[in-house]
C-alpha cells in the first residue's frame, strides 16, 4: 500500500483509537473490582452482587446509553445510601436482603417512568452547593464506616453514632497490623493519584493480596475477603412481607435521585469537556435497564460513579468501546485470580473507599460560596443533615433545602424602580445607577422574579404602596421582563391590582408582555389592560405619552 493511500490514512487513526480504548478499559477493570468488593462492604451485602451489577448493569448502558466515558457500575453513594435503606427496614436480615433486590429493581422502574414522561430536566431542581454538601456530609458517613476495618475491629451492625462511639470504645484492642496494612494502602493510593491514568486501585490489590498471601497477614490479625462465590443470582423467590414491600417504593426514591445526580453530573460535566451531546431522558432510560437488569440477576444498584468515568477520559478512551472492555476485564480478573481475591485484606478494601470518595471533601466550593456570598448555608446545611439524620434522611432533608431556597427567592423577589440613562432608551435600576432619569408623572417597577401564585399579591402591593404615596404619579408601568406566563391566582392579582389603581386615579400600563399573557388577556375578556401593553418599557412610556398629558 503506498504511503499517502486513502484507506491507510482511515484505518490507521481508527487502530490507534480501538488500543487507546482497550487500554483505558483494562484500567478502568483494574478499578472497578476492588471498588465493587467494597461497596458491597458498605451495603452489606455479599461480593458477588456488586461485581454481578458491575458487569450485567454496565453491559446493558453499553448497549443503551451514549455517554463515551460514563461506566456503569455500583457506586460508594447508593452502597451508602442502600444499607440505611434496608437497616431501617422491618423485618429478618434474610427479608432485608431479599428487599434490596426489589428495592433495585424499583430503582430501574422509577428511572423508566422518569424516561417515559421526560423529567431528567427536574434534576436542575436540587441545587449545586447542596449537591456538594450532600456529597460532603456522605463522604465524611463512608469514610467513618470505613475506619472500624482499618483497624481490625468488629463493632457490629448500627448507625453512625454507633459506628463512632463504639470504634472509640474499641480503639485498645484495634490490631497494630490492620492499621499498618491500612495505611500502606492509603499512602500508596495517594501517590499513584499523581497519575490519572495508572489504575491505582488495581495495583495496591494485586500487591496486597502477594503480600498477604506471602507473609500469612490472616495469622497476623488481619481479616480477609475469603472466597468470592462467582455466578449469576438469579432470585428463586421473594419472601418478604407486605410490610417490607411497602417500604420498599419509598427507599427506592432517595437512591433514583442520588444515582441520577451523580450519574448526570458525571455524564454531563465530561461530555462538556470534549463536546458531546447526551440527554437526560435518554440516559434515564438506559440507567433504569441497568438497575432492571442488576436485579434480576440479583446485582446492587448502578450508576455512572464520577470515579471510574474520569479515570476512562484520563486513560484516553474515544468510544464506548473501553466500557466493553472494561466489563470484559472485569470478568476476565474474577475468573483468573477468583482464588487469590480469597486473600484480599479488608483494611485495603477500606482504604479503596476512602480514596475513592475523599475528593468530596474538597472544602474549597463551600469557601467559594462565602466568597460571592450566594447560598452561603446550604452546603453546610446539607452535610450537616446527612451526619445527625443519618443518609436517607439526609438526602431528603437536601431535596427540601434546594426547594425552600428556591421558593424563599421567588416567593421575596426584589421589585426594582427604573430610570432612563441620559441620551439612550434603555431603562436601568435607579437603586444602581444614579445617573437614570425618572419620567415625570410615571413610576416604572420591574420584579427581579417572575409572578406566580406566591408572591404575586406582595409584589404588586409593594408596588401599589410606593406609587399611591406619590401625588406626582398618574400613571405606573409594570414590566414583566422575568415573566413568561401567569397562573390564573397571578393573573387575578394583577387583575385586582389594576382596578385598585384606577379608584385612585392612576392607570396601569404593563412593559415587556409576552405572547403567551397577551393570549391570556384576551382569553380573560381583559381587552382595556391588553390595550395598554407594550414589548418594551421605551415602547410603553411612548403608550403613555400618547394618551395622557404628563403629570405637572
Amino acid at each position: 500500500m503506498s504511503v499517502g493511500d486513502p484507506e491507510q490514512s482511515i484505518t490507521a487513526p481508527r487502530r490507534r483509537g480501538r488500543l487507546a480504548d482497550g487500554l483505558a478499559g483494562l484500567a478502568v477493570a483494574g478499578l472497578l473490582l476492588p471498588e465493587a468488593i467494597a461497596y458491597a462492604g458498605i451495603a452489606g451485602l455479599p461480593p458477588q452482587r456488586a461485581l454481578v451489577a458491575a458487569v450485567v448493569g454496565g453491559l446493558v448502558y453499553l448497549a443503551a446509553g451514549r455517554s463515551r466515558f460514563a461506566i456503569v457500575a455500583p457506586t460508594s453513594s447508593s452502597a451508602a445510601i442502600l444499607a440505611a435503606a434496608l437497616a431501617n427496614l422491618p423485618g429478618s436480615a434474610v427479608e432485608r436482603t431479599e428487599a434490596a433486590t426489589l428495592v433495585v429493581a424499583f430503582v430501574g422502574l422509577f428511572f423508566l417512568l422518569a424516561s417515559v414522561t421526560r423529567v431528567g430536566n427536574l434534576s436542575g431542581f436540587i441545587s449545586r452547593p447542596v449537591l456538594k454538601g450532600f456529597a460532603f456530609g456522605l463522604a465524611v458517613t463512608i469514610i467513618l464506616r470505613q475506619i472500624p476495618l482499618l483497624l481490625g475491629l468488629d463493632i457490629g451492625p448500627g448507625g453512625l453514632p454507633h459506628v463512632v462511639l463504639a470504634s472509640a470504645a474499641a480503639l485498645r484492642t484495634a490490631s497494630p497490623a490492620s492499621l499498618a496494612t491500612g495505611f500502606c494502602a492509603l499512602l500508596v493510593l495517594a501517590v499513584l493519584r499523581r497519575w490519572r491514568a495508572v489504575p491505582a486501585a488495581f495495583l495496591v490489590l494485586v500487591g496486597s493480596v502477594a503480600i498477604s498471601a506471602a507473609i500469612d497477614l490472616p495469622s497476623r490479625g488481619v481479616a480477609t475477603v475469603g472466597v468470592i462465590p462467582l455466578g449469576l443470582a438469579w432470585p428463586s423467590g421473594l419472601h418478604v412481607s407486605a410490610q417490607v414491600l411497602s417500604h420498599v417504593a419509598q427507599l427506592a426514591l432517595p437512591l433514583v435521585l442520588i444515582l441520577f445526580a451523580e450519574s448526570w453530573g458525571t455524564m454531563r460535566t465530561l461530555a462538556l469537556r470534549h463536546g458531546d451531546a447526551v440527554q437526560p431522558d435518554r440516559e434515564m432510560r438506559a440507567l433504569g435497564l441497568a438497575n432492571v437488569a442488576s436485579a434480576v440477576t440479583g446485582g446492587m444498584p448502578v450508576g455512572a460513579g464520577f470515579s471510574a468515568g474520569a479515570l476512562a477520559e484520563a486513560a484516553g478512551a474515544r468510544s464506548r468501546l473501553a466500557g466493553v472492555v472494561a466489563v470484559l476485564g472485569l470478568v476476565a480478573l474474577l475468573l483468573a485470580g477468583r482464588d487469590a481475591l480469597a486473600f484480599l485484606p479488608e483494611p485495603v478494601l477500606a482504604a479503596v473507599v476512602i480514596a475513592a470518595v475523599a475528593h468530596a471533601l474538597d472544602p474549597r466550593p463551600f469557601a467559594r460560596l462565602w466568597r460571592i456570598d450566594r447560598d452561603r448555608l446550604m452546603g453546610p446545611a446539607a452535610a450537616i443533615g446527612v451526619l445527625a439524620l443519618g443518609v436517607v434522611n439526609g438526602m431528603l432533608l437536601a431535596i427540601a433545602l434546594s426547594v425552600v431556597a428556591l421558593l424563599r427567592r421567588l416567593a421575596q423577589p426584589i421589585v426594582m424602580r427604573l430610570g432612563r440613562l441620559p441620551g439612550s432608551h434603555d431603562f436601568v435600576d435607579v437603586g444602581r445607577h444614579p445617573d437614570a432619569e425618572g419620567v415625570p408623572g410615571l413610576a416604572i417597577w420591574r420584579p427581579a422574579e417572575p409572578l406566580f401564585f406566591g408572591n404575586a399579591d406582595q409584589v404588586l402591593g409593594s408596588v401599589e404602596t410606593a406609587a399611591t404615596a406619590d401625588p406626582r404619579v398618574s400613571a405606573v408601568i409594570l414590566s414583566l421582563e422575568e415573566t413568561f406566563d401567569l397562573d390564573s391566582t397571578a393573573l387575578d392579582a394583577l387583575l385586582e391590582f389594576d382596578r385598585r389603581l384606577q379608584g385612585t386615579g392612576r392607570t396601569l400600563y404593563l412593559a415587556r408582555v409576552r405572547d403567551a399573557i397577551r393570549d391570556l388577556l384576551g382569553e380573560a375578556g381583559e381587552v382595556g389592560l391588553l390595550g395598554r401593553c407594550g414589548y418594551s418599557v421605551d415602547n410603553t412610556v411612548d403608550l403613555v405619552a400618547s394618551r395622557q398629558p404628563p403629570a405637572p
